[in-house]
């Protein structure tokens, strides 16, 4: 065995652990995509009654504001108690409150539940971080990440083609939420069996065994807590995250829609097509990753870089003329996901876990999280609003403006790396 390569048995559990969490953590996205998918149907529906995209905008927004404040609770949480208790207990939750969603009526209804599903649905992440920085060494971080990261892209493009082709089957929006909670059931319980909460529970080797036991306490989380804050790179991070999740929640909720309404599609085919964006996503994902990990850990170009080509994307989605095109439409969407999620996927993943190291990894995370899912609450009722009310093409300027903002902290970031590196290791 080559000094640094774990053993047999670590590396077979880390295998292991790996796909536990790649599959789990997809499985999540079958009671989170599916409202997207359902949209369409709920306006058919409850159009009748007045039921709108203003409507569906609110519900979803309550859902990512109460997800929004879960992930700063629940990120604590699992640096506390663990980050496998967290993310099976949320698993199990979201598909219960899937189910009641689906024999549900009703705004009020929807909203509450929705709101529920998204507390549930914050323990995911952060416990997969909790878990995650336990298991693998620091040098393969950014890979790890970049392909955890293919769970929710990839993930959601699976999830999106099978629950697409369920409503290609005149199911209905009922029957797929029903669906999607069993299913999501069933992966819980079997990622309850084989995902472990650290190498020491399975008699394997910790990544770095230098560094000891990490023993929580609240007394270090608020140590870890207070050095956090006093970061200026958090609030890069969480300032990029803001704008950055505002239009990733934005294209997962609402392409399915912006499709089938100004591009013919019907609703299975605009609900298949809408796959595109996570799966393109996933790709950026890995390929970030990897390329982090092999430049000596520099993500700060690549972020930068990334961000400056998706307000190029965006605005070219802003033109009228762009929006009767599928294949331009979902040619460009491709663009947005790429750029998008190259910068995505390694401030919510490896600089987080960074950043928070052993100690805090997860709380760094919940805490970038919630940043961005406090911009995602504009994603539902804010951009839905525009969208009523202006059309797509204005909705996509002010995606194009939130973008220019996040560019402009992607640069400050890239700056503050710089100087870092620079310096060097403090004494």
């Amino acid at each position: 065995m080559k000094p640094g390569q774990p053993d047999r048995h670590t590396a077979r559990w880390r295998g292991i652990t790996l796909g536990a969490l790649l599959v789990g953590y997809g499985g999540y996205y079958l009671c989170r995509s599916d409202l997207s998918l359902a949209t369409p149907l709920l306006l058919q529906e409850f159009g009748g009654e007045g039921f709108t995209k203003t409507h569906i905008g609110a519900i979803v927004s309550v859902g990512l504001a109460v997800y929004a404040l879960g992930s700063i609770v629940n990120g604590i949480g699992a640096d506390l108690f663990g980050g496998r208790r967290l993310f099976l207990i949320g698993a199990a939750a979201s598909a219960v409150c899937t189910v009641a969603f689906g024999a549900s009526s009703g705004l009020m209804a929807f909203g509450a539940l929705w709101a529920l599903n998204g507390y549930f649905q914050s323990m995911g992440w952060v416990g997969l971080i909790g878990v995650a920085g336990r298991w693998f060494p620091a040098a393969n971080q950014g890979t790890v990440m970049g392909l955890i990261s293919i769970s929710y892209l990839a993930g959601d493009a699976i999830v999106r083609l099978g629950l697409g082709l369920v409503l290609s089957h005149g199911v209905g929006w009922r029957g797929m939420f029903f669906v999607a909670a069993g299913t999501l059931a069933a992966l819980t319980c079997a990622n309850t069996a084989v995902l472990k909460a650290r190498p020491a529970d399975v008699g394997a080797t910790d990544p770095d065994s230098r560094a000891g036991p990490v023993e929580a306490s609240p007394a270090r989380s608020r140590r870890a807590l207070r050095s956090l804050l006093h970061n200026p790179t958090l609030w890069l991070l969480c300032g990029m995250s803001f704008g950055m999740t505002l239009v990733r929640q934005t294209f997962n909720q609402w392409t399915p829609t912006l499709l089938w309404e100004t591009t013919g599609l019907n609703v299975g085919t605009a609900a298949l097509s809408s796959l595109l964006f996570p799966l393109v996503g996933a790709l950026a994902a890995v390929t970030a990753g990897v390329v982090t990990d092999r430049a000596g850990w520099r993500p700060g170009p690549l972020v930068a870089s990334s961000l400056t080509v998706l307000v190029v994307a965006l605005g070219a989605l802003c033109l009228p003329a762009v929006q009767g095109d599928a294949r331009v439409v979902l040619a460009l969407t491709s663009a947005v996901a790429f750029f998008l999620m190259v910068p995505g996927s390694l401030c919510a993943g490896i600089v987080a876990m960074r950043l928070g190291g052993r100690e805090a990894g997860a709380t760094a995370a919940g805490i970038i999280n919630s940043a961005g899912y406090m911009g995602a609450v504009l994603s539902g009722l804010g951009i839905g609003s525009v969208a009523q009310q202006c059309g797509w093409a204005a909705a996509f300027g002010a995606l194009t403006a939130v973008a220019a903002g996040s560019a402009v902290l992607g640069v400050l970031f890239w700056a503050r790396e710089r100087r870092e590196i620079h310096r060097g290791p403090r004494g």
